[in-house]
């Protein structure tokens, strides 16, 4: 039998990015304390989501991910904690800026960067003043156990090609960083049964586990809804939170038993490629 523990951690954040370290760190520890082995804070951690308004002076907090806060101390953690820790940041790279993520392995290492795909763009959201689109390409990482993981970033999650993609570089399980919430310009619109319902499919239709965090509090006009939650590969919850609540969920997986309902379902025995082309014209 091959089994992971996994984490999903769900917190509130200011502006202070030494303080929201140290909040993550707290979690993180709680969470390796637990026997997690892979521990996944929400996205851009470091301060508030700064994506609600277009402010020219919020260029500055990107930084090469040798060189930023929240990556070297999550670095550190991971080494001294022996776990796995995707590390969301707000990435410069020479005269670009990514929403980025850092995959941060047992031995305190990067094993790579991931730059977020699909970049929203709307009220309360206008991350295309931030980010250029990521020029990475999927990615898939090798976690703990000798499994494979897969991890987009947030609007990434709604996306059915992109937990496709990880499953055809062989992800075992799929992990989203997450900062959504109210939508400034609709209050009556409540996204967080959608979000919840895409990831769900994704964990379906590829027989796959899912683990989303999200972020919760009140910054400016926008209340991020947390929930939080694992699920397993026939998309039932394992583990959830709240609204509102602080604190860390985890599940441990048996891979082995959902390497055989993938193969029972035949969803990948059964693909038709050659009937695709349509999903890559963009006309």
């Amino acid at each position: 039998m091959t089994e992971i523990t996994v984490a999903a951690l769900q917190l509130a954040f200011s502006n202070d990015m030494d303080a929201n370290i140290e909040h993550v760190s707290e979690r993180v520890r709680e969470a390796a304390s637990l026997g997690a082995q892979v521990i996944l804070p929400p996205e851009l951690f470091e301060g508030e989501y700064f994506c609600r308004v277009e402010d020219e002076g919020l260029f500055s907090n990107a930084k090469p991910v040798g060189e930023h806060k929240a990556v070297l101390a999550m670095q550190a953690l991971a080494e001294a904690l022996k776990v796995t820790i995707p590390t969301s940041f707000f990435e410069a790279d020479g005269p670009h800026h990514y929403n980025s993520l850092a995959m941060i392995g047992p031995d305190g290492e990067v094993q790579g960067v991931y730059r977020k795909s699909h970049i929203p763009d709307g009220p309360g959201y206008e991350e295309k003043f931030y980010f250029r689109p990521g020029n990475t390409g999927f990615k898939v990482w090798p976690g703990p156990e000798k499994t494979t993981l897969g991890v987009g970033v947030c609007w990434d999650q709604w996306y059915p090609e992109t937990a496709r993609a990880m499953m055809l570089m062989g992800a075992e399980v799929l992990f989203y960083p997450t900062a959504i919430g109210s939508e400034p310009h609709d209050t009556s619109l409540d996204t967080a049964r959608l979000w919840r319902r895409a990831m769900v499919g994704h964990a379906v239709s590829n027989v796959v586990p899912i683990v989303a965090a999200n972020r919760v509090g009140v910054e400016h006009d926008q209340t991020f809804y947390g929930t939080s939650f694992i699920a397993d590969e026939r998309g039932d919850i394992l583990a959830e939170l709240g609204r509102e609540d602080e604190g860390v969920i985890t599940a441990t997986i048996d891979l082995d038993r959902v390497k055989r309902h993938r193969a029972a379902f035949g969803f990948f025995r059964d693909r038709r490629p050659d009937l695709y082309g349509r999903l890559v014209q963009d006309i």
